[in-house]
Order: structure tokens, then C-alpha cells, then sequence
């Protein structure tokens, strides 16, 4: 983890001091940024594995420099967090549209978010470590090769749309899984399934794994909690 850089992207000096102080004693490399035209600039200049980002910002708010970002294929695999004081539900749902894999309110405690930075980082290493066939989150392990799934070493029978669903969205843990992408990805643009269709599967997923498995983001899409 010590090789690992982050972007903290914050119009206000203190918070940006603080995090860096906290960060950089992690071990961090930690670079920093004012506003959203200068975080944009940064990060494709050092490609960082993770970019913190406030929501509201001079010259460029959060929502929009995320935006632009997810454009750039040299940050397709940079987590991107909002840092944001705003906890209301729009603009929580504003940032995982605009495709942030978390949104974290400022009122966190900093340990408390440098537990959590340490755990999104490690879990994405682990995740682009492993061969792609086969996926491990603690008791579940997913192996396409073999097209098996075992939670706590007990064989589960799926179906192949809820293995491929499933597959999908353990894929990346940190991704919020849009429904248009869903049913691109699991079921093909050529093939016409109902409304429901991804509904059906998800709640039949949840009965073999768990309800606290998969989390719905409402008006967005799913994401798989290990």
C-alpha cells in the first residue's frame, strides 16, 4: 500500500492539510488540488489509485469533475470518493450517478476515514490480483471456469443470468452497477427482457446469499457488499 497515491481535491486549505497529514502518515503519496479544472489536470498527470473530492467547489463542483474524469481511460480504475459537508440523499445519489464508488460525509472522524481509504484500497489491490476466473470475498467464491459458487464451502446452484449477475457485480466491489449496464452486460442489447427481469434475479440472488449481499441504490443501480 505504500506505493499507492491519492488526490485529495478540496477548495478548503484545512481540510486539505488535515487529510494530508493523516494520509501521508499511512504512508500515502498524497498530492492535492483547489478546485475541479485543477484536480482534472492532476490526476491525469499522476494517475492516482484514489481521488477524494468535495461536492461543492469554485470554477467546477465535484459532480461535474467526476464526470469529466470517468471520460479519461487512464482513470477508468481510480476510485473516486466524495469528501462532501452535504449528506442529503439528492446529492448522494448525484455522486453515484456521476460514477463515484463511495460518498462519505465530512463529518467522519479522520481515523475513521483513513480505516475506510485503507479498506477500499486494499480490497481493489486484491481484487486486480487475483486471476479474473475466479473471484474470493471471504466465504463466497465465485469460479467462472467452473461456473460454481460456494458460500461457507456449501455449493450454491444458480442459474447462469443470476451466476453471470452475480459475477458482474463481485467483479467490482466498489462499483455501483447501473441497470442499463446490467442488462447490457448479463443479457445483451439484442435481447428484450422485461422491466423486472433484473429485479426478479436480484431478490433470488439475495434468498441463496443473504439480503445484506447486495445493496440497491435506488434510481441508480446495485453493488455487491462483502
Amino acid at each position: 500500500m505504500k506505493d499507492k497515491k491519492i488526490l485529495l481535491v478540496d477548495d478548503e486549505q484545512d481540510i486539505l492539510e488535515i487529510l494530508s497529514y493523516n494520509l501521508e502518515k499511512e504512508g500515502y503519496k498524497v498530492f492535492t488540488a483547489n478546485n475541479g479544472n485543477e484536480g482534472i489536470a492532476k490526476a491525469k498527470e499522476i494517475i492516482p489509485d484514489l481521488i477524494l473530492l468535495d461536492v461543492m467547489m469554485p470554477e467546477k463542483d465535484g459532480i461535474e469533475t467526476c464526470q469529466e474524469m470517468r471520460q479519461i481511460k487512464e482513470l477508468q480504475k481510480t476510485l473516486i470518493v466524495f469528501l462532501s459537508a452535504r449528506a442529503e440523499e439528492f446529492s448522494q445519489l448525484a455522486g453515484y450517478e456521476a460514477g463515484a464508488n463511495d460518498y462519505i460525509v465530512k463529518i467522519i472522524k479522520p481515523k475513521v476515514l483513513i480505516s475506510k481509504v485503507n479498506a477500499l484500497l486494499q480490497l481493489s489491490t486484491q481484487v486486480s490480483e487475483k486471476q479474473v476466473k475466479v473471484l474470493e470475498f471471504g466465504n463466497l467464491i465465485i469460479d467462472k471456469e467452473n461456473f460454481k459458487v460456494t458460500k461457507n464451502g456449501e455449493n450454491l446452484l444458480l442459474p447462469k443470468k443470476e451466476f453471470d449477475l452475480l459475477y458482474l457485480l463481485a467483479s467490482n466491489t466498489q462499483k455501483v452497477f447501473k441497470r442499463e449496464e446490467i442488462l447490457d452486460k448479463v443479457w445483451g442489447n439484442d435481447v428484450i427482457v422485461g422491466e423486472r427481469t433484473i429485479d426478479v434475479h436480484i431478490r433470488r440472488l439475495r434468498e441463496k446469499l443473504g439480503d445484506d449481499s447486495i445493496q440497491t441504490l435506488k434510481g441508480i443501480g446495485y453493488k455487491l457488499t462483502v
